[in-house]
């Protein structure tokens, strides 16, 4: 099983990269912001990998972090959601987006993407919705963009290999939705009904910080007087 490449890009296709490890050269398929973020072809890259064996293909996928990885395995794990339309799902979400969408059953969200139909949506989340939860916790443990290559390989610090940036949001947007999750989750809450505030909060400050969102997420399962 192949979980990360550090390596040089040799060059970008449409939906792939070609990155050369250690004089090995690897296809990647990867989401489209993604592939945007990567750099120009000769610089360091690193990037989360899944590898999928079928009797007629092995197929080799990257991510720019490790909930974008893990949401591609719980999608591709629905009946009918194969590696392009989960892609197409993180593609046009992101991991949050992905998280935020499945926590609050909104369907509509994930019928955005590219090849995913209505029955298909509703079906993505009503199978995952307990799964968002732990998925959001990943947040707060996901790793700064990775720095360094292999030795026998290492680049000048300016051009050491790091995970494409490919979500604009602020840094600490996954961390702070994690760490109000696992605030509630301490005061009692149970995971869904935290996760789903956190998500909604999330979605109406999408720059707020743990405290505001742990604020924001109390209001919403404060009881209706």
């Amino acid at each position: 099983m192949i979980g990360r490449l550090a390596g040089r890009l040799v060059y970008k296709g449409e939906d792939h990269a070609l990155v050369d490890v250690g004089g090995v050269g690897y296809v990647v398929q990867l989401a489209g912001p993604t592939l945007a973020a990567l750099p120009a072809p000769g610089e360091a890259v690193a990037l989360w990998t899944e590898m999928l064996v079928r009797e007629d293909a092995i197929t080799l996928v990257g991510f720019a972090s490790l909930m974008e990885r893990e949401w591609f395995r719980l999608l591709v794990s629905v009946q009918g959601v194969g590696a392009k339309s989960a892609l197409a799902v993180i593609g046009a979400l992101g991991a949050e987006g992905v998280s935020r969408a499945i926590a609050l059953g909104d369907w509509n969200a994930i019928r955005a993407a590219h090849g995913v139909g209505p029955k298909l949506a509703q079906r993505v989340v009503n199978e995952l919705k307990d799964r968002a939860p732990a998925v959001m916790a990943m947040g707060a443990g996901e790793a700064a963009p990775l720095a360094g290559a292999p030795e026998e390989m290492a680049p000048e610090p300016a051009s050491q290999p790091s995970f494409p940036k490919s979500r604009p949001q602020p840094p600490t947007f996954a961390t702070a939705q994690a760490e109000a999750l696992s605030a509630l989750g301490n005061l009692g809450y149970g995971p869904s009904e935290a996760a789903r505030a956190v998500a909604e909060a999330a979605a109406a400050e999408p720059e707020a910080d743990t405290a505001a969102l742990i604020r924001a997420a109390l209001r919403l399962l404060a009881p209706k007087g």
